[in-house]
């Protein structure tokens, strides 16, 4: 070969550059590495728990991954579903409920696989009641029990809210009025509220008590509209709650942005759980594009302080997290606790398959690479037994068993 001089120092410094540099190396990053995808649109629903995502946005974590980040606020549950499922969105803020529902094609999805490789947050929901109902003495499932009766029996069923069927609150909802002995397809109406419009509904006298995240609760008490009868922390210490999803055929295609996104947010959990960083994050999220909430009313229950409404006040140890107490591990055991209340409100008609659909949805295999790679602890097992606030025991291990053993149940 006749190389030029100015040809020959070329390649020598490139030679010299890549040398002892393992295979894929360029430009100073692994090309294994960088994210496929690195332009990400990730919805959220205006609930303090979406702050994970929201502070790796602002704090320039997806950046620093290598992703471009933009954030899209949406109307309601049914909306996040939906622009996951189109593509529209290519990741979200979603209700654990939800990709098993869109998974399964339940109440309305349209079949979409979606997978959940980590949590954003457990804790921090409450069920609502109006002030009415205290005036009457009424502030459990057992003291509402009488008043439901005489309600459905004059053609005017109580009615309360969660925020969308297969969801988190509308669970905790069930699970709460049926352990006072209310049937919840049965003895009550149970209706639909996107989460920002609960306190407005129950103002208008829509309903008689709601289950939704933060600041709305709070948000009830300071308008003086209701008071909170039990918070989710009370019924089920550390549940799990929100969670970040993708469609399955996205984390396919694209497992490293998948991973880079899964960093950005733990990342931001572990700043979130600082107490010291709350106030700062409560002023950005109350921000008009986040919640739309003074900072003073989500920051409150952020801080485990809670003033119930009804006279009660106590710092609650239990309140919202993000990253403490392996808070992001997505326990498979959860899904199979959802699958189990599927089955008991008659969601599906037979047996589920328990294993295969937490298999498929519940990603814990990513979240242990990504926790492996930062140093994050996670938990041995992948299942674990549960005691809720009515003593009842959760045993993964026989979930059919668990989902037929209630009184009050919606199956044929």
């Amino acid at each position: 070969m006749n190389w030029t001089r100015r040809e020959f120092l070329k390649a020598s410094a490139a030679t010299a550059l890549t040398a002892g540099v393992p295979a894929g190396w360029a430009g100073g990053v692994y090309a294994t590495d960088a994210p496929e995808h690195p332009k990400m649109r990730i919805g959220i629903i205006a609930l303090t728990d979406c702050s994970s995502i929201v502070m790796a946005h602002e704090l320039l974590l997806f950046k620093k991954h290598g992703i471009e980040s933009t954030i899209s606020k949406e109307a309601s549950w049914a909306v996040i579903r939906d622009r996951l499922s189109l593509g529209e969105n290519q990741a979200t803020h979603m209700l654990l409920g939800t990709p098993y529902a869109a998974t399964m094609g339940l109440q309305g999805s349209p079949v979409k696989p979606m997978i959940i490789p980590m949590y954003l947050n457990r804790n921090g929901q409450a069920i609502t009641l109006t002030k009415a109902l205290l005036e009457k003495g009424a502030k459990t499932p057992q003291q509402i029990k009488p008043l439901a009766f005489e309600a459905k029996a004059k053609g005017t069923p109580m009615a309360f809210a969660m925020t969308y069927p297969p969801g988190t609150h509308a669970m905790w909802m069930r699970y709460w009025l049926a352990s006072g002995g209310i049937n919840p397809d049965r003895d009550v109406s149970l209706i639909t509220i996107p989460p920002p419009q609960m306190v407005a509904n129950m103002k208008v006298g829509k309903m008689d008590g709601f289950c939704v995240g933060e600041p709305w609760n709070a948000r009830a008490i300071v308008d003086g509209i209701g008071f909170t009868a039990i918070t989710t922390q009370q019924m089920w210490r550390d549940h799990p709650e929100k969670v970040l999803v993708f469609t399955e055929e996205f984390a396919t295609k694209n497992p490293r942005t998948v991973k880079a996104v899964v960093r950005a947010v733990v990342e931001a959990s572990q700043w979130n759980d600082k107490l010291e960083n709350r106030p700062r994050m409560a002023e950005v999220i109350s921000q008009p594009q986040y919640i739309n909430c003074p900072k003073e009313i989500i920051l409150g229950r952020l801080l485990g302080e809670y003033d119930y409404g009804d006279g009660r006040k106590e710092k609650d140890r239990y309140y919202m997290t993000f990253f403490d107490r392996q808070t992001n591990f997505p326990m498979k055991s959860h899904g199979v606790w959802w699958l189990t209340q599927f089955r008991r409100w008659g969601m599906v008609k037979e047996a589920p398959d328990y294993k295969g659909l937490v298999d498929r949805v519940h990603r814990s295999d990513i979240f242990r690479e990504v926790a492996k790679e930062m140093g994050v602890e996670t938990p041995r097992e992948d299942m674990k037994k549960e005691t809720f606030f009515d003593g009842v025991t959760f045993d993964p291990a026989d979930p059919e068993k668990y989902a037929k053993s209630f009184a009050v149940h919606s199956m044929a």
